[in-house]
């Protein structure tokens, strides 16, 4: 579980950098943006449109009618002519730039305005109201003389119906039948005469502003702001929310670009993908001397070749015979010929006898590593040699004089020679065959340097000639489906495939902690000093107890 909740965090422990400073950045511009901005204050004027409202029994047909005009009236509120008789009346060279006319409801209008100045937004929103007020048909009209009459009415109808009410209560306490009848016919004129007057009233009354439906009349005025919109505690909230977006935005692009990225980066990935362990995690040499094992002895990257030599030895603890090993790639520019040098390096040190050939006939690089002459070598061997197996020495013979001599006691190095037509024939034919029969019982150990797995079939037909096989992986360029595929084609051939090194590691990477112990004794420097050519004491005890020491490592074991 463990390794799962790491292989979740590997892209954020990775891009952490770039989470904090996209983090930072966005925090920090929004912070400083809010800052630069100037304090604002919002007024508001809320206007009605029509009288619907004022009336007991309001009419659908007078509320959509409203509705109709409020949408029109909107309009006429952006209009330049509008806005520009407002700036008029309240001498202003130019009105504020956010200025929100929106219908609400239906009937209601909402004059919004945002400016640096309480006094001006409010003097704006309450002024753009009264224009629109004075631009309505009631505004246009005198109504004082309407008015009046209308008061006439009122006071004639109430009057009227003081009178039948007191002509009723006679009604009810006359005695005779002549005296009844004629107060019933005094009645029925009273009627008559409110009759009258209440419908003339009701027809000067809708020719009057008071029950007009095209008016607008200030529901809510605008009132002086007293606090900014934009206040310290808003801008914080502006702040946490931009750094939390850039926080989420980074973490996805995280994952998106690990997610992109379908390189091996770590050890686990090897093991997952190819099901093989990794022998020995190696950090990028950068130095144009790429044999450092020689050039470095002391250096950690000398030491991790030496954990991956314990490796191999332990690996073959339990069968010394197995010499030959072929140590190949997924693909080119991974770094095998690199490591094949190193690696005979550290086992020649170690007082190995030990031949590197270089078994690339395609494109050798050997003789560029060591830098010796490629005049002669494996190529040139094979022609040279008979398969007939009765001539046994005929394979050394040949080989002393095509193999040449290095700068490290005990290793010797066979060059590709001239680069053959058919390179695929020689690798497999019995001369190569009888070749490494020969010369694995001179040497202790015999690494091929082969070309990579899926690029042609010269590794996959090595491999049946090797007593055991090293794949390398470049940490950051090995692509996970070309490392899976080279697993599965050795696998296929049966090949005795005996782990993985992943090479190029970077120095904070988690492959490199995971392979380097600094500060463990087991990975000392002063322990760890097989490096000057004299070879191992006389019993090779030192050598014996560190190899013991590295494999009770990869054993798990804690005892020194």
């Amino acid at each position: 579980m463990e390794l799962n909740i790491k292989e979740y965090l590997a892209p954020i422990l990775k891009w952490w950098w770039l989470i904090l400073l996209t983090t930072a950045v966005a925090g920090g511009t929004s912070y400083f943006a809010s800052n630069e901005q100037e304090e604002a204050f919002r007024a508001t004027t809320t206007l009605m449109v029509g009288n619907a409202f004022d009336s007991e029994r309001p009419v659908t047909s007078e509320i959509s009618m409203a509705a109709t005009l409020a949408s029109f009236y909107v309009d006429m509120a952006n209009r330049n002519e509008v806005r520009r008789e407002t700036a008029e009346a309240l001498g202003l060279r130019q009105l504020p730039s956010r200025i929100a006319v929106r219908q609400v409801d239906d009937i209601f209008i909402d004059i919004t305005i945002t400016d640096s100045n309480a006094e001006r937004a409010q003097a704006v929103a309450n002024e753009l109201a009264r224009q629109l007020i004075l631009r309505t048909p009631s505004a246009e009209e005198d109504d004082s003389f309407a008015v009046s009459l209308l008061g006439d009415f009122e006071n004639q109808i109430n009057q009227t119906t003081t009178q039948i009410e007191l002509k009723q209560q006679e009604i009810a306490l006359a005695q005779s039948a002549q005296e009844i009848s004629q107060l019933q016919d005094e009645l029925r004129a009273l009627e008559s005469t409110k009759s009258q007057l209440t419908k003339d009233y009701t027809s000067l009354l809708q020719s009057s502003g008071q029950s007009a439906t095209n008016t607008i009349s200030v529901l809510e005025p605008a009132l002086l702001p007293q606090r900014p919109i934009v206040t310290s505690s808003s801008s914080m909230s502006v702040v946490l929310t931009a750094a939390g977006i850039g926080l989420v935005l980074s973490a996805t692009a995280a994952y998106v670009l690990e997610y992109l990225d379908d390189t091996i980066k770590t050890p686990e990935t090897i093991s997952r993908i190819t099901g093989f362990n990794t022998l020995a995690g190696i950090a990028e040499i950068r130095s144009d001397n790429k044999l450092i094992t020689f050039a470095q002895p002391k250096s950690p990257i000398s030491e991790a070749f030496r954990v991956l030599r314990t490796a191999l030895q332990f690996a073959i603890v339990n069968d010394p015979s197995q010499k030959v090993f072929l140590v190949s790639s997924a693909v080119p520019e991974e770094g095998k010929s690199t490591t094949a040098a190193n690696l005979a390096i550290v086992l020649a040190q170690a007082g190995n006898k030990t031949l590197l050939i270089d078994a690339d006939l395609r494109r050798p690089s050997q003789h560029k590593v060591f830098g010796l002459s490629n005049r002669r070598g494996l190529s040139d061997l094979l022609i040279e040699i008979s398969p007939d197996e009765d001539a046994d020495d005929q394979p050394l013979e040949v080989l002393e004089r095509k193999m040449q001599e290095t700068q490290i006691q005990r290793l010797h190095l066979l060059t590709c020679g001239s680069v053959p037509p058919n390179p695929s024939e020689l690798l497999g034919s019995k001369h190569m065959q009888r070749f490494l029969k020969v010369v694995s019982d001179e040497y202790d150990f015999i690494l091929l340097d082969s070309p990579p797995v899926l690029s042609v079939t010269d590794a996959t037909l090595l491999s049946a000639r090797a007593d055991g096989m090293i794949m390398v992986a470049r940490a950051g360029k090995s692509r996970r489906q070309y490392v899976k595929m080279a697993a599965e084609k050795l696998r296929d051939v049966n090949a005795n495939l005996l782990g993985y090194v992943l090479n190029a590691l970077a120095p904070r990477s988690a492959g490199h902690r995971s392979y380097y112990y600094y500060n463990d004794p087991y990975y000392s420097v002063d322990e760890i000093s097989d490096s000057d050519d004299s070879g191992p004491s006389a019993n090779g005890s030192d050598e014996q107890s560190l190899t013991d020491k590295v494999k009770n490592r990869l054993a798990g074991g804690q005892t020194a």
